[in-house]
């Protein structure tokens, strides 16, 4: 199980690497992952050599204090010379937005003035005065920076310059709106490579169905099989007839994580932005390893129009991910069993699961089983029950306010991008505080450890939430805080579990 469980945070942490830092450093992605994988070889090895012995606390926090300053170390050591050391820290242009040069380059001035001069006579014009009172205009390698001082809100603002910046120069440009370090609002013109691509060619489709679809029912076989296994089947008694037996599993598994991503593809489409059908990823099932599948996912091709919708993307896919989970896994709940408590017992095992971790599972334990479930007692989950609790799990990993995932994007959405980059480096370091309290863990507070805490801008990252959408975003947190902490004592002394 440990060396399954190491061999997909690899495959996990090679992905994290090539999406996030790949594009901006020189230095080769293996020796960036194995960095990154350090930690968790160490402890892993530890565990194999020594079981029951207690890790030094030397071991537990030293691979960190020597592999996050060298992973900080290789990237800027292999930066490439795109960012100039001038702009870094100041303004944050999105790693999907930045133009990648067709043509070979003239000269410096070429590189640096994407418009001439007219041209740019013509975009201050694209200002009015009582709108965004337009001083100084910049040119960078990757973006045309207008600073100026706003005089309206920023949505008017924003919807006034970009509808005159559309107006004078096409779709050439993307018209962000960002606030700098000092607070003051300011607009990047960032080349539309979307629109030079399609200069002579087709444009690429976003949507691939027989891929979503091959995918799918790949995930519908190998889930069915694993909840085959969660049944009581061994890996030799699995055959057409016996694999009946998974169907709950599989069918409960799937429909937690198709209403999950549907949630964020229909609320992207309302919003017009380009996005990919939900994929599938399969896993063959194991014995000791039989979920049958490591989630899906869904990619957004076009930038993010506001932070309302940011919002609403990322909320959406908890939320009604969250309605379809809970019925699924009270009913298996239900028609789950007692087993007395042991040693073996903990977060991963399905036939012996101590609820208490988290306060939200042991109150549907609770209520589920009722008097049957006593301080003594662990449960047995029924297949449909590991369902609705890998499905909670998978939940409450999207909703840690971390970078891009939903939670990165929701705190980004409600704080802005640099007080949600702030919060995620707080919500890091408090998951690996918990890790070392409940070992199981461990490998979530390793993947929130190396995933990129400052999540993309969206084009209008300065206009703020209305209160409703603050409210919604609290209450999602608080469900994050629910699943992921265990309950007070005087609470479980209360329900006598």
């Amino acid at each position: 199980m440990e060396l399954l469980l190491l061999i997909l945070l690899g495959i996990i942490t090679y992905f994290i690497v090539q999406r996030s830092v790949a594009s901006i450093t020189r230095t080769p992605v293996w020796l960036l992952w194995l960095v990154m994988m350090t930690p968790a070889l160490v402890w892993s090895g530890w565990n194999q050599l020594y079981e029951d012995a207690p890790m030094p606390p030397a071991l537990v926090f030293g691979p960190f204090v020597i592999c996050l300053p060298l992973y900080w170390f290789l990237i800027q050591w292999g930066r490439r010379d795109s960012t100039p050391p001038a702009t870094q820290g100041t303004e944050t242009t999105p790693p999907a937005l930045t133009p990648k040069p067709t043509v070979p380059v003239a000269s410096e001035e070429s590189a640096l003035r994407p418009i001439s001069k007219q041209e740019e006579t013509d975009l201050r014009n694209c200002f009015p005065w009582g709108v965004y009172y337009l001083q100084n205009v910049e040119y960078r390698p990757q973006a045309v920076l207008c600073r100026g001082k706003l005089r309206t809100s920023p949505e008017a603002a924003y919807q006034t310059v970009r509808q005159n910046i559309e107006a004078e120069f096409g779709d050439r440009f993307f018209v962000i709106f960002q606030e700098s370090l000092n607070g003051t609002p300011f607009f990047a013109l960032v080349p539309n490579t979307q629109t030079q691509a399609k200069v002579g060619t087709e444009s690429e489709p976003v949507s691939r169905p027989i891929l979503a679809l091959g995918l799918l029912l790949t995930t519908l076989l190998t889930t069915t099989m694993g909840g085959a296994l969660i049944a009581g089947l061994t890996e030799k008694e699995l055959n057409p007839s016996t694999l009946v037996k998974g169907f709950p599993y599989a069918l409960a598994l799937i429909a937690i994580l198709s209403v999950y991503e549907l949630g964020h593809y229909w609320v992207a489409r309302l919003y017009k932005m380009r996005i990919t059908l939900p994929y599938f990823i399969p896993l063959p099932p194991m014995q000791f390893f039989p979920l049958g599948t490591i989630g899906a996912f869904i990619q957004m091709r076009s930038p993010v129009p506001h932070r309302k919708a940011l919002f609403d993307v990322g909320i959406t896919g908890p939320l009604v991910g969250l309605i379809v989970t809970l019925p699924i896994l009270i009913w298996g709940l239900i028609h789950s069993r007692v087993v007395p408590i042991s040693d073996a017992s903990g977060l991963l095992n399905f036939e012996s699961l101590n609820p208490r971790f988290s306060f939200l599972l042991t109150l549907l334990s609770k209520l589920a089983l009722g008097n049957e479930l006593t301080p003594t007692m662990a449960i047995n989950l029924h297949p449909v029950a590991v369902a609705g609790y890998v499905g909670l799990i998978a939940i409450a990993l999207k909703l840690m306010p971390v970078g891009q995932l939903d939670g990165g994007h929701i705190v980004h959405a409600m704080f802005g991008q640099r007080t949600g980059a702030t919060i995620g480096q707080i919500t890091r370091l408090l998951v690996l505080v918990l890790a070392l309290q409940e070992s199981d863990l461990l490998t979530l507070a390793i993947i929130l450890l190396f995933l990129p805490v400052a999540d993309e801008p969206a084009l209008n990252d300065v206009s703020e939430l209305d209160n409703w959408r603050d409210l919604v975003g609290f209450l999602a947190l608080l469900i994050l805080v629910s699943i992921i902490l265990p309950p007070p004592g005087t609470l479980t002394g209360l329900l006598n579990v």
